[in-house]
């Protein structure tokens, strides 16, 4: 089975017993949706009558706090699973979300600078080919539109998930190769039956500057709590934190008489 074939089986799977990452939102996330999808400010005071793009991002959750919101929504997923529950919410909330499944390493269906807003939760561990993602992502993004992601730190997938006489230990190297990480019980920090990716920060944030992105923040979502048993996801993330979020907005170069976006001069 290989790497696309394996997270899409996972994902139906999570998808079908109700797993907290294929949790759609409540009524109370729904009551203040941007707060809740946003709660740094990175969007602004309103998303109303935007194109948004929710990329690997179905599940019920993204689709329906961007619609809530205000926003015309996309949503683009290897999973028929998770799609699913997107169908399901959408009719029961009463939105129009426009449903994919496919890649997001390919992105053929969908326009160029067709999306003023592209949200991408953690998933980038999930697809060998980074550089194809960000490429088609700034590709359907209009020039000054924002790209916010979320990313596993290269650590958190590097290290053991329990202490060895009480300490982390850096097991998984990161090189020239991707390196895959092995087969793990089910934790916080692990998506069981997926393959996941340890991609280089140098991938991650070098080549989202390349496809044509400035980055303009970055944050490390705080879940850490020393007061935690040891080998817990609160223990852990106290030492490694275990995301990276970062908010990226696509520029354009002006030359004359003509603006190109940075990927037809990046390249």
């Amino acid at each position: 089975m290989d790497l696309s074939e394996q997270n899409r089986a996972a994902w139906d799977r999570m998808a079908k017993i109700g797993h907290p990452l294929a949790k759609p939102a409540t009524d109370e996330d729904l009551s203040n949706p941007l707060k809740c999808v946003d709660e740094i400010g990175w969007l602004g005071a309103t998303i109303a009558g935007q194109q948004v793009l929710c990329l690997a991002a179905g599940g019920g959750r993204h689709s329906a706090l961007y619609s809530a919101a205000g926003a015309s929504v996309t949503v683009v997923d290897i999973s028929p699973g998770m799609l699913e529950l997107d169908r399901q919410v959408a009719r029961e909330r009463q939105f129009q979300v426009r449903l994919i499944e496919g890649t997001m390493t390919s992105l053929p269906m969908l326009k160029d600078r067709e999306f003023d807003l592209v949200v991408h939760p953690v998933s980038t561990c999930y697809t060998d080919d980074l550089w194809s993602t960000y490429c088609e992502i700034a590709r359907v993004l209009r020039p000054g539109g924002l790209y916010i992601s979320q990313h596993k730190q290269p650590m958190n997938l590097q290290a053991s998930l329990e202490p060895t006489s009480g300490r982390y230990v850096i097991e998984l190297p990161v090189q020239g190769n991707l390196s895959a990480t092995p087969p793990a019980s089910p934790s916080r920090l692990r998506e069981t039956g997926t393959r996941e990716l340890i991609h280089s920060l140098q991938s991650l944030l070098g080549g989202m500057c390349r496809a044509g992105f400035s980055i303009e923040d970055l944050t490390e979502p705080q879940h850490g709590k020393l007061d935690q048993p040891a080998g817990s996801f609160g223990h852990r993330c106290a030492f490694i934190p275990p995301y990276i979020r970062v908010k990226a907005r696509r520029i354009s170069i002006s030359n004359g008489n003509h603006t190109r976006t940075s990927s037809l001069w990046l390249g």
